[in-house]
């Protein structure tokens, strides 16, 4: 049974508690107490089972809830935005009870009276060491942000706090930045597939140079830098292991294409050297 299974039927005793036990309670139409927050990596003995589902429950919540957050960051929430946030619900292939949640939680992320920091605050509190799930969490966050073809400032400040508040560093966070960008996010929106089809020379050129960002490696980096980057952002992005850190199963598929589109890339960059064929 998933975790959220477990959750609706009460199968672990759900005690996240803090604000983001009290956000998910509320998308659920319970009551729960916003004075408990039970970090279970940092107790003896506690259920590596039960760490899981409610980091589970903590990642579920902080993602819908900040992408709602974020949409309204500029302003006003574009088409684009809440079509992206729908496309997330649609790859997690969520179910009726779960796409009520995770819209409930957008619309409150919106609001006035949310505080992100406490729930940026909670949710590194929850992940604990787990620093990959805390780079896919930026990288939701991030395509979200590009969605409508333009970086606003107040987004990026959000993008950047969110950062700050889970230890995350700006070097990072651009390199995450260049990755989406290089994966679409950004250059699609801007025309420069349709400029590519006119001149396949650029077209090829540009895909080689999206393939570096991707790796996060300049062209000049040698054959060993080159394979070790991509080495790291497998590990990084690998579903299985990521769903055994805490990643909610229905995003395995988000998880499974990005580690497609960084072979895709490594794959790119090998046939353009020799030495690596």
């Amino acid at each position: 049974m998933s975790w959220w299974g477990k959750l609706l039927g009460g199968g672990f005793g759900f005690m996240l508690g803090g604000p983001l036990g009290a956000l998910f309670g509320a998308a659920l139409g319970h009551q729960l107490d916003k004075g408990v927050n039970i970090n279970f990596d940092e107790r003896q003995g506690a259920s590596a089972d039960t760490s899981n589902e409610l980091a589970q429950t903590a990642f579920f919540t902080a993602t819908f809830s900040m992408l709602g957050y974020l949409a309204k960051a500029d302003g006003r929430v574009s088409k684009e935005e809440i079509a992206y946030a729908e496309r997330v619900m649609q790859n997690m292939s969520l179910s009726s009870e779960q796409r009520q949640a995770a819209i409930w939680l957008f619309n409150e992320g919106k609001k006035p009276s949310f505080h992100p920091d406490e729930i940026l605050l909670q949710l590194k509190q929850q992940l604990g060491r787990r620093r990959n799930l805390m780079r896919v969490f930026i990288e939701i966050q991030v395509q979200a942000a590009f969605e409508d073809g333009v970086l606003h400032t107040a987004e990026e400040q959000v993008l950047l706090n969110s950062c700050r508040m889970l230890g995350i560093s700006e070097m990072d966070y651009r390199a995450i930045v260049y990755m989406i960008q290089a994966m679409g996010g950004f250059e699609q929106q801007h025309g420069w597939q349709g400029q590519g089809r006119k001149q396949s020379k650029t077209a090829g050129s540009l895909q080689l140079a999206d393939a570096y960002k991707i790796l996060g490696v300049e062209k000049s980096a040698t054959d060993s830098e080159v394979k070790k980057a991509y080495r790291r952002l497998l590990s990084q992005h690998h579903p299985d292991k990521l769903v055994s850190k805490g990643l909610p199963e229905e995003m395995m598929r988000i998880a499974t294409e990005k580690t497609h589109q960084i072979k895709k890339a490594y794959e790119l960059v090998k046939d353009n050297r020799f030495s690596l064929r």
